[in-house]
């Protein structure tokens, strides 16, 4: 059930970072950080399904240390565009909320499975 939400919130999530990707090129004409964004923050949400057709426990648990990594960049981004003023701190907050809420559900769930492994 959690990862199930996991995934549609990182789908979710996901989708937003797309839009945030087409609104810096089309209306900041900035290139660099939001291709780097929309790497992780993509990242994010494939990595999670691909940790649920893990091969064993460490493998579901290796894909989702990597989705919760692409996290922590994409929190870092995230931070970056809005101190450097290429979104407006609402924006800027409203995204990196999502991207804790992820953070914080990747983390248990990791947990959790790394409990039921011993």
């Amino acid at each position: 059930m959690k990862e199930n939400l996991l995934i549609d919130k990182s789908i979710a999530f996901a989708s937003r970072i797309i839009k945030l990707h087409q609104y810096l090129i089309k209306t900041k004409k900035e290139t660099i950080i939001s291709k780097q964004i929309v790497r992780s923050g993509t990242s994010i949400g494939a990595n999670i399904n691909e940790a649920n057709y893990g091969q064993s426990k460490a493998d579901f648990v290796s894909k989702m240390h990597i989705a919760l990594k692409e996290t922590a960049e994409t929190e870092y981004w995230l931070k970056l565009l809005t101190m450097s003023e290429y979104i407006t701190e609402d924006m800027g907050q409203s995204l990196l909320n999502d991207c804790l809420e992820i953070k914080r559900i990747l983390i248990a769930s990791i947990n959790t499975a790394k409990e039921n492994s011993k």
